[in-house]
């Protein structure tokens, strides 16, 4: 068995792969860790919008408090607001219940540290390995068994610390797509109190229609809805609400790469760029690395993971950095990927610069990038044969200097994702789908074998 937490907690088909009884374990294996010598633990549980997540939830909740430890329970709430909660309310740690952009059935766990940070991979491990070593333990009874506490207005103060980071929104018109998940109560009401004139869609969750055609991963109908509202920019959240994906007032996506070059341009020219850096993964686009070394701002970089992304944000002592996908983070607002505050900051810019977002874009030349997926039924065999090394070598010579490839596991599904990046996009594309044939054909023979 591999290890059960991924790039982003514990994920899988909810009451198929994640059931309430690895929930349970979970709580009470991560109550046990995370409370070590602390006399009485206080953990917050917070959750998206799908209809498992009341059920993994009681589970969770029933594992920490038949440690003694206590919930401190906040709903539904998007994961930066959890992660905000668990260190303004001076928790011991934080649990987020949310899939991100997944589909309905799948659901996941993540554990916050109590100064809101993701945990690093040796506390996971940790937890991991205590899910079935502390059955011997003396649990509480009577009035030493956790309760659960249910904390006032979650939302509203969340919503309230977002307003502390932005500008007034009048003359702004606005659509946001809340992915009918975890945003579509706090976006809308802070937008409003912004004072935008806000057109929201995709705000009614019913349990099963979170990320089904809407939100960060489907922009589709975002862009017709700024197109038909001629309205000054649209704003996609994800599931859980900690990424962002703009669309200009011409309809042109405006990606995660594009938003922290404008981010990272206007801090600089402010003086509020510390270190003048930023840090972005393997995926970013190849334009950001030029326009940032031009403007003189150095790029670290990092695998894909906006845990990662956080790791070395402090390693180094810069404060901004994020994904492609829109997993954007400022460092000196919140501690992980922020969707609603990401989004309010690009605002501010627009805001301060009286510039369009289609004006802020091109600043950045994208290069042409291909990006494929395929299932696979075992991902480290297949990343490990020598066939695919001798298929990768052998595009590399061909790109040269002019372009890249990059092949991964994605790190809570079982794909194999491959990036082409270059000038020429139906090369790329040649190439990318000759890289796909490679790891189909070692996939079915490692299946049979």
């Amino acid at each position: 068995m591999g290890r059960l937490f991924g790039t982003d907690g514990v994920r899988g088909i909810a009451n198929k792969e994640l059931t309430t009884e690895l929930a349970f374990q979970l709580g009470r294996a991560g109550a046990y860790i995370l409370g070590k010598n602390k006399k009485k633990v206080r953990i917050v549980i917070g959750k998206d919008t799908r209809i498992s997540g009341d059920m993994l939830e009681a589970a969770l909740t029933a594992g920490i408090c038949s440690l003694g430890a206590d919930v401190l329970k906040v709903g539904v709430l998007p994961t930066p607001g959890i992660a905000y909660l668990t260190r303004t309310l001076r928790a011991d740690a934080g649990i987020v219940i949310s899939a991100s952009h997944n589909p309905a059935q799948d659901n996941g766990i993540k554990f916050f540290s109590r100064t809101g940070y993701k945990l690093p991979d040796h506390l996971e491990d940790e937890i991991e390995a205590a899910l079935n070593g502390i059955e011997d333990i003396d649990l509480p009874a009577g009035g030493d068994v956790g309760r659960v506490i249910e904390v006032e207005y979650p939302r509203g103060r969340y919503g309230e610390y977002l307003k502390t980071t932005a500008v007034s929104l009048e003359g702004l018109k606005v659509v946001i797509d809340c992915a009918n998940g975890a945003a579509s109560e706090v976006a809308p009401r802070v937008m409003t109190e912004l004072g935008a004139e806000l057109v929201p869609i995709y705000h009614y969750p019913n349990g099963v229609n979170i990320n089904v055609n809407c939100g960060s991963t489907h922009p589709e109908a975002l862009i017709q809805a700024v197109l038909e509202n001629k309205a000054d920019i649209g704003l996609a959240f994800d599931g859980d609400a900690d990424r962002v994906i703009a669309v200009d007032e011409k309809g042109n996506i405006v990606d995660g790469d594009c938003i922290m070059v404008i981010c990272a341009l206007y801090l600089k020219a402010k003086g509020q760029l510390k270190e003048d850096s930023v840090t972005v993964t393997v995926m970013s686009n190849m334009g950001l690395h030029k326009v940032l070394r031009e403007a003189g701002i150095k790029v670290y970089e990092t695998k894909v993971g906006d845990r990662y992304v956080m790791e070395k944000l402090l390693e180094t002592g810069t404060v901004l950095g994020g994904e492609q996908s829109g997993h954007i983070i400022f460092r000196n607002l919140n501690t992980t990927g922020d969707g609603i505050l990401s989004a309010l900051q690009l605002l501010r810019v627009m805001n301060e610069q009286q510039k369009s977002l289609s004006v802020l874009a091109t600043q950045m030349k994208r290069y042409p990038q291909v990006l494929v997926n395929t299932k696979v039924h075992n991902k480290e065999k297949v990343l490990n044969h020598a066939g695919l090394a001798g298929k990768i070598s052998e595009i590399e010579s061909i790109l040269g200097d002019d372009g890249r490839i990059l092949v991964r596991p994605s790190g809570t599904e079982p794909l194999i994702r491959v990036m082409m990046e270059g000038s020429d996009s139906e090369k790329l594309e040649k190439l990318a789908g000759e890289v796909i044939d490679v790891i189909s054909k070692i996939d079915c023979k490692e299946k049979q074998s």
